[in-house]
């Protein structure tokens, strides 16, 4: 994988074209090729050897793909982890992952040591911006590490890194990705979008986010195009400014973000105007953002889906041909099939069925977890749980979830690890989490409360709640929205009826705290 992403710009003699570009910095494809092989060098002085993973918690800078790409090359197993992670989680993944390093940007170290001290045989933290007195420093590391490295032989099969879905189930998942999966890398930016070296290509999530590390790091090195980084976590004023100063011609970000740039009125900023192509993915567009953006740059959205498993798009709108609502057709490389409930395939159009996908890129399995490896995983192909129709011109729309899980702002969240740490509130006797559509169309988070004892008086118990979800979980899964009730809508057999709860949100007739 190290020799496929950088060989082809360095063979044809890109050297001194720069590859990253993050604040004041830039990096070229020279510089970038030395630095990953003194990272390399510097891990494998270290210990680290073929198969050994090394957890990071970076920021999106420079450092992270020297990092990355540096243990892929010596056949190490990288894994980028979400940056907003809750402590239990990052003591979950340190554990069950055996890392012996984790790479740590200095704002987290605080944080990660906190949550590693929970956890026997812990990984060695290696601080990724600055020294501090306690930790190797990866500058110094590289620094003191030869320039020249050769690739560490590995097989199309054999792992190359890992990506921590969003914990779904209350313990993330690490699907496991081979060293076949870069063979995906040319079939959405080059092939779809004409993508190549002249571009700069910028995106709004952060690089441990599938959507990113796909597109703008394997996918836009392999092109020789450059890319540009912003470290911290983006504000709509922050990704304006960054359009402004670096002039992307490809822009990748989510729906939410869309919406909150058209809210901010920056969306007419002549920089948004002079981009190429917008693509969006993580959560579907809907039609009034899709319209809205194209009304304030004059450039259309191209929506599209991939997942952690698959790592790179697999449905995507084309770029002269698209439909606002559709996910569009399958890139190239990629197979897709619905299949109903009778485990059929379906062939007529207009019928919904689960979507399954098989690429090249599609995961090997989940680590350490053999049940939920052989329900999602059969033959190459990969079950994504989600609902689609395909209509009589090839083109699928997504029809929702096949089971109770949500997706917000782009993640994976389940209703029932939310509604478990609620109802361990003692004045809480029931609770249900649903995902309701706000004004702009987008999936977010209400939840339903069943506590007599609360009576009238309901905004301490709300502050406990809060207090409850935000110091166990992520930010993302804690609902802004809460409704007291009498009672949940119940079915027949005694299951929560969600849909009646979504209903009630969207025709007004619950009162909102």
């Amino acid at each position: 994988m190290a020799d496929a992403v950088l060989g082809p710009p360095l063979a044809r003699g890109q050297n001194s074209h720069v590859a990253l570009m993050c604040g004041d910095r830039t990096v070229t494809y020279g510089e970038l090729d030395r630095a990953v092989n003194r990272a390399g060098n510097a891990f494998k002085k270290l210990g680290l050897t073929v198969g050994d993973r090394l957890l990071m918690l970076v920021n999106d800078t420079p450092e992270f793909y020297f990092a990355h790409l540096g243990a892929i090359k010596i056949g190490a197993v990288p894994c980028a982890l979400n940056l907003r992670l809750a402590e239990a989680d990052i003591a979950f993944i340190a554990k069950d992952s055996g890392a012996r390093f984790m790479v740590v940007g200095n704002e987290f170290l605080e944080f990660v040591r906190r949550a590693l001290a929970k956890v026997d045989d812990a990984p060695t933290v290696i601080a990724a911006d600055a020294p501090v007195p306690d930790a190797m420093f990866l500058a110094d590391l590289i620094a003191d590490a030869s320039p020249d490295l050769e690739s560490a032989l590995r097989k199309p099969n054999d792992p190359a890194f890992w990506m921590y879905t969003s914990g779904t189930t209350g313990t993330p998942k690490a699907a496991i990705h081979c060293h076949r999966t870069v063979f995906m890398a040319d079939s959405y930016l080059s092939e779809i979008l004409g993508a190549g070296a002249e571009d700069r290509i910028f995106c709004s999530s952060k690089l441990f986010f599938a959507f990113a590390l796909s597109h703008c790091y394997l996918s836009a090195l392999r092109l020789g195009a450059t890319v540009i980084l912003y470290p911290s976590w983006p504000s709509p004023e922050a990704v304006a400014e960054t359009v402004e100063r670096f002039r992307p011609t490809i822009m990748l970000s989510v729906p939410t973000f869309y919406r909150n740039l058209l809210r901010a009125g920056l969306a007419e900023k002549p920089a948004f105007k002079q981009i190429r192509h917008y693509v969006s993915a993580g959560e579907k567009l809907p039609e009034t953002i899709f319209e809205r953006w194209q009304a304030a740059t004059g450039v259309p959205i191209k929506d599209g889906i991939g997942a952690t498993e698959t790592c790179f798009l697999f449905l995507a709108n084309r770029g002269g041909e698209f439909r606002p609502g559709s996910c569009g057709v399958p890139v190239p490389g990629a197979e897709v099939k619905l299949v109903g409930d009778d485990g059929e395939e379906i062939t007529e159009p207009n019928r919904p069925g689960i979507l399954w996908v098989r690429t090249l890129s599609v995961a090997a399995g989940y680590w350490n977890m053999p049940d939920k490896t052989r329900a999602a995983f059969k033959n190459g192909w990969y079950r994504t749980g989600d609902m689609f129709e395909r209509d009589a011109d090839g083109w699928y729309w997504h029809a929702g979830r096949g089971d109770d899980m949500l997706k917000v702002s782009g993640q994976w969240v389940s209703p029932g690890e939310i509604e478990d740490y609620v109802l361990r509130i003692p004045k809480v006797q029931d609770a249900a989490v649903v995902g309701v559509p706000n004004e702009d169309g987008l999936t977010r988070l209400a939840l339903f409360l069943v506590a007599p004892e609360a009576k009238g008086c309901t905004e301490d118990l709300e502050n406990e709640i809060r207090d409850a979800l935000t110091s166990n979980l992520s930010i993302y899964k804690c609902p802004r929205r809460m409704f007291f009730m009498e009672g949940l809508p119940m079915t027949a057999t005694g299951k929560v009826q969600r849909y009646a709860l979504r209903q009630m949100v969207t025709d007004g007739s619950l009162p909102q705290r």
